[in-house]
């Protein structure tokens, strides 16, 4: 089933953009006489409370990426200011804290189409009377997907000890990826990582520790609960992610 991530500020206009493309999607769906159920899924349906915070866009596209399905994000472009406006206009019950919404627009990273998770990419603007349904018809439902590839194709695990060897794994990893940055400058030749017969690319831009741990975070919450068994092909599981999230 195709997915449609809708991401932006909190109180930007996200529900209100769901609802166009929404229709737009029933619309066309019913003129073509293609046969598809469009679920709105957020926090209500869900019964999350607005003071958490939930960012996994990345998350998102995995999953879309390893059930090989298509995939595409809509930006509620709405500056801060108008939101927090609207904000306050909401009835208390469906309002943001003052506090949570501060936080929120703080810990919020807007999307960029140079990611693989956030391409295609649309950005709605505040004053823009609809979302553009024919461009996002055409990337979920007429464009191909993207094949599955060896980071995001999983199974249950069953093996007690697979949790300490992924965390051992890619903590070494990318502590090798760290000092062979030291030791070479970026952009050298490609560094040889325990745990895989494969190298990591060596990017042409300096590499942080925070940016190695971030990505080393979303790898481990990805296939902490459903993965290979296979342990031993874990190191070279990563270094592929790794490659494809650094160059």
């Amino acid at each position: 089933m195709p997915l449609i991530v809708l991401t932006g500020f909190p109180s930007s206009g996200k529900t209100t953009r769901a609802k166009q493309i929404e229709q737009y999607m029933l619309q066309r769906l019913q003129a073509e006489e293609r046969s598809m159920r469009i679920h709105i899924i957020n926090d209500d349906s869900l019964n999350v409370s607005k003071d958490a915070y939930r960012g996994f866009r990345y998350q998102l596209y995995c999953v879309a990426r390893a059930i090989s399905t298509s995939h595409c994000v809509v930006h509620a472009g709405t500056p801060i200011a108008m939101a927090k406006e609207w904000n306050t206009k909401r009835e208390s019950a469906e309002a943001y804290d003052s506090t949570v919404f501060d936080e929120l627009v703080t810990r919020y990273e807007e999307p960029d189409s140079k990611n693989r998770w956030d391409s295609p990419l649309f950005t709605v603007i505040y004053d823009d009377e609809s979302a553009p349904g024919d461009k996002i018809w055409d990337a979920v439902i007429l464009r191909k997907p993207p094949p599955p590839n060896m980071s995001t194709i999983s199974k249950p695990v069953s093996d007690t000890s697979y949790v300490y060897k992924l965390d051992k794994v890619t903590l070494e990893i990318i502590n090798a990826v760290t000092e062979g940055q030291k030791e070479f400058g970026a952009g050298g030749l490609p560094m040889v990582v325990p745990h895989a017969s494969a190298k990591v690319i060596n990017p042409s831009r300096s590499v942080t520790l925070s940016e190695l741990r971030r990505l080393r975070k979303q790898f481990v919450s990805i296939n902490k609960m459903r993965t290979t068994l296979d342990t031993d092909r874990l190191g070279d599981l990563f270094v592929d992610y790794l490659n494809t999230n650094l160059e």
